[in-house]
């Protein structure tokens, strides 16, 4: 399974990136990152059972995870970032119907993409 992440970028504070993770099918698939001294952090999920959207309360309300049907992916749209958000944005598949908030629980990974944000 290649999940190579696409998407990121070096941008301004409030601007916007598009980041999309290859995967289809009865998956999960969360978004972390891992920002520089600090370990990866749960961002964004979608189970596929319950199709719940889950997310973290630091980004809750700026950030979108969807799944579209044509092209294969589960995007993740990050809107008014802030250079809290820097880090290297990876996804992950569980194969399982709903999300979960642990690295463990995931068992396949790709390799991340980096969002940089400065002010």
């Amino acid at each position: 399974v290649q999940l190579q992440a696409s998407g990121g970028g070096s941008v301004l504070v409030g601007d916007s990136l598009r980041l999309s993770c290859p995967a289809s099918g009865r998956i999960s698939v969360g978004w972390f990152r891992q920002a520089s001294g600090k370990e990866r952090e749960f961002v964004a999920g979608i189970g596929w059972r319950d199709g719940n959207l889950h997310y973290s309360e630091s980004v809750r309300g700026r950030f979108t995870i969807s799944r579209d049907s044509v092209k294969n992916t589960i995007d993740l749209q990050m809107n008014n970032l802030k250079p809290e958000d820097t880090g290297v944005y990876s996804c992950a598949i569980r194969y399982g119907g709903t999300i979960s908030r642990r690295n463990d629980q995931y068992q396949a990974w790709g390799q991340g993409t980096l969002v940089t944000v400065s002010s």
